[in-house]
């Protein structure tokens, strides 16, 4: 928790910005001082002050995880990383096509990636966009290409050629709401403008961002700008798992049954345009799914 701490020293005031971090069973705090009085630019001074301490708390954590995933990869015969590989595809499209209103079971989902077997009395629309999701998501981890706005094109014509062609690859031309949330996507005059903004932002930090924090910040810009009449979200958690992958890291799925904290983590970053509260959220989901690596 952050606070402002006062402190008298012969008869004066000084202000300090202070957090306290706990560390096992230890409590470190850290701080700041402020001055005499509390300056004008304090949230600029806060805002970066927590920038620093969140750095320092998990970035650590991820550069472990990933030292640890791949030493253990490395480890692993081909045939049982294939396998993994496919687990984390069903699951992955099992999660992200019910975010996005799938009616498909796990197990349904399952059978018919992993062994075609059709469900019964279900939408083919929910199985064919499970099928190309699934060969969508191999086709990203296969790709050398880097991330612009041609390959997310792509990916989204991947995605929905086969049940919403008149959609598909397409940058929206109308305005569009998202159901029971507080986000307002932008005007259809300002998406292009946004995407170009959201790819100059992705090159120009693609190399000094921690992977993670890219992932996670690539995820909710791509999704606060809104390009697709559908399938923005979809798109933006490929976005996640294409760079996660590119720079050595394990993927990361979002689990339907997690999901309000995820849409809650999006909408109060995007209403109160503070990057921090997604990235933080998904910090700590990348910390408790692979926490095995911190061992």
């Amino acid at each position: 928790m952050v606070r402002v701490k006062k402190r008298i020293l012969k008869g004066k005031a000084y202000h300090y910005l202070e957090h306290s971090i706990r560390k096992g069973s230890q409590v470190h705090k850290k701080e700041v001082y402020l001055g005499r009085k509390i300056p004008s630019d304090f949230e600029k001074i806060k805002k970066k002050f927590l920038d620093e301490i969140y750095r320092e708390k998990w970035f650590v954590d991820m550069e472990k995880i990933k030292q640890n995933f791949s030493k253990e990869r490395r480890t692993m015969p081909k045939s049982a990383r294939e396998k993994e590989l496919q687990i984390f595809s069903i699951k992955f499209t099992y999660d992200t096509q019910r975010i996005e209103g799938s009616t498909l079971t796990y197990r349904e989902t399952a059978d018919l990636l992993e062994r075609g077997i059709t469900p019964k009395n279900k939408s083919i629309r929910d199985v064919k966009e499970a099928e190309t999701h699934r060969d969508t998501f191999y086709e990203i981890l296969k790709t050398e290409k880097e991330l612009s706005l041609q390959t997310v094109l792509d990916w989204h014509w991947s995605l929905f050629h086969l049940t919403k062609p008149d959609i598909a690859g397409k940058i929206r031309k109308h305005p569009v709401d998202i159901s029971g949330s507080k986000i307002v996507p932008p005007l259809p005059v300002k998406v292009r403008p946004m995407l170009s903004d959201f790819f100059k932002w992705y090159n120009a930090n693609k190399k000094t961002l921690n992977p993670v924090e890219l992932a996670a910040l690539a995820h909710l810009k791509f999704v606060t700008v809104h390009p697709f009449a559908d399938g923005n979200g979809g798109i933006s958690r490929l976005i996640t798992n294409f760079i996660l992958n590119k720079k050595g890291y394990p993927m990361l799925d979002i689990p339907y049954g997690g999901r309000s904290s995820y849409y809650n983590s999006l909408e109060r970053s995007n209403v109160k345009n503070e990057d921090r509260i997604f990235l933080q959220w998904l910090m700590k989901r990348y910390v408790k799914e692979y926490k095995r690596y911190l061992r």
